[in-house]
């Protein structure tokens, strides 16, 4: 691409824009669907994580099925460019129908919409994900500006992450005081609504805003990764298999965590504001991931010279810690926010720091692949990530599901007197223990789990994949194949 067709910063702004409204939308799917529909509205509890764990493992299993409709889609305007516009007008319809149940469907009513819209937010999800990122190639051509405008994206899918963790209980009770909300179900009810259009609104803005400034290329190909092959590659590189299963079982132990600290802030915090603490939280967690992410893992590489696989074994270690010092804080008096800024540090940092680490094992096992079975399945890893964090989250939204459920954790059953008052004050110490316990412990042993398989399994040391890197050089160069061949 010449200089006179780079990429504008108008459309690299346009594009980053698209990434933030794109992760609003999931943010306040994945994070306020079981508390809106459990706490506010009274659907089981069991139900709700039932619906969760099968439309994650649909939506994982559906992702394939996508890419190879929008390999084969060809229009005027590009192949990516019509399924990102309609997925974005269609997820911001359901997204808004998803958080305007109606209040009077009883409770069989009430659980088959959660259901329907829900299995259908997910459907119109993928149907704009696998499109904005395939669709890169299609208006870039240099490698580093390709890199450039992918990390440009990945951080503003965090900042939309960020504002919906921090923002949407404070808009949700402000919107629905506003809009005349009376009781404080009514406000949550109407506030969700509200918030929903809003986030949804943002988002078409944003899409639409890519979809005009960035031209596509009409020759650019796609290439898609089956289901068969994909398990077919994992079941062949055991290396890939390792990070998969690690990713699951980390993954697993955050999303418990995330699924239930919204109760933890409203049935054991407490406070009648508690809403404004759990934003709060969020903030300063969100935050400190972010920069962490950003500084402390370029730190610890290049001033500190620690290799990749011990990053890992202290950001594992120091999630660990934090999970520990949370559950230790919960049996005392918690008095002040700002004491849980203790665990949240440890806890967010190591998260985000290992996020970024489990991504760059993966990558290294596309050389190691290649070195084994003198075949590159670059696609199929990268593709491998989406699918198996999807699918991992699917399990501990239902483990959440089962802790409510035990600890008869839901407002939706209060009198308005009752939902006036600190709530914390009316629940059972069993059941706050029950809480704690989950949110804490069981993330805690998964990530001892993840622990020790790495340790035992892991071979991809930093001076392991400087050796294979050259031997998968010396190979191709033997066999003539260039560095850059998509078919290797």
């Amino acid at each position: 691409m010449t200089e006179k067709t780079r990429l504008s910063g108008i459309a690299k702004l346009n594009y980053a824009l698209a990434a933030v409204g794109k992760n609003m939308v999931y943010m306040l799917s994945a994070t306020y669907i079981l508390y809106y529909f459990q706490d506010i509205l009274g659907v089981s509890a069991i139900a709700m994580g039932t619906i969760l764990l099968v439309a994650r493992f649909f939506d994982a299993f559906n992702d394939p099925v996508m890419g190879i409709i929008v390999a084969k889609t060809k229009t005027r305007w590009g192949k990516f460019r019509p399924w990102l516009l309609i997925g974005a007008l269609t997820n911001a319809v359901i997204l808004f129908l998803m958080f305007s149940a109606p209040p009077a469907l009883d409770a069989a009513g009430l659980t088959a919409y959660a259901a329907v819209t829900y299995i259908l937010w997910g459907i119109t999800y993928t149907m704009l994900d696998i499109p904005y990122w395939s669709m890169i190639p299609a208006f870039t051509e240099s490698g580093k500006e390709r890199e450039n405008l992918t990390t440009l994206a990945r951080s503003a899918a965090g900042v939309g992450s960020a504002v919906i963790l921090i923002c949407t209980m404070m808009a949700v009770h402000a919107l629905g005081e506003m809009f005349g909300g009376g009781t404080t179900r009514e406000t949550e009810i109407i506030g969700f609504r509200f918030f929903a259009l809003a986030v949804g609104i943002l988002f078409v803005i944003f899409t639409i805003l890519a979809c005009v400034s960035i031209k596509e290329k009409s020759t650019v190909e796609m290439e898609t990764v089956s289901l068969g092959r994909m398990f077919k590659a994992l079941m062949q590189n055991d290396q890939a298999l390792t990070i998969v299963i690690v990713i699951v079982l980390i993954n697993a132990a955050v999303y418990i965590t995330s699924n239930l600290v919204i109760y933890f802030f409203k049935y054991d915090f407490g406070g009648t504001g508690w809403y404004g603490d759990y934003s709060l939280f969020n903030a300063f967690g969100g935050g400190i991931q972010i920069i962490l992410m950003m500084a402390f893992y370029p730190f610890m590489r290049k001033v500190l010279k620690l290799s990749n696989t011990r990053i890992f074994y202290v950001g594992l270690s120091a999630a660990m810690a934090g999970y520990a010092v949370l559950l230790g804080l919960t049996f005392t008096e918690m008095g002040n926010v700002f004491v849980l800024f203790i665990p949240a540090f440890f806890i967010f940092s190591s998260v985000g720091i290992i996020n970024v680490l489990t991504t760059i094992f993966l990558a290294n096992t596309v050389d190691y692949g290649y070195m084994k079975l003198r075949r590159s399945d670059e696609s199929v890893i990268f593709s491998m990530q989406t699918f198996v964090v999807k699918l991992s989250s699917g399990l501990p939204a239902f483990a959440a599901s089962i802790c409510l459920q035990i600890n008869n954790l839901s407002d939706a059953a209060s009198t308005e007197a009752e939902r006036t008052v600190d709530l914390s004050q009316s629940v059972a110490q069993n059941s706050k223990i029950g809480l704690r316990m989950t949110m804490t412990v069981i993330p805690v042993i998964g990530l001892l789990i993840a622990f020790f398989w790495f340790r035992k399994k892991f071979i991809l040391t930093d001076e392991k994949v400087e050796e294979i890197s050259e031997q998968v050089r010396q190979i191709k160069e033997n066999t003539g194949v260039k560095n850059n061949d998509p078919q290797t």
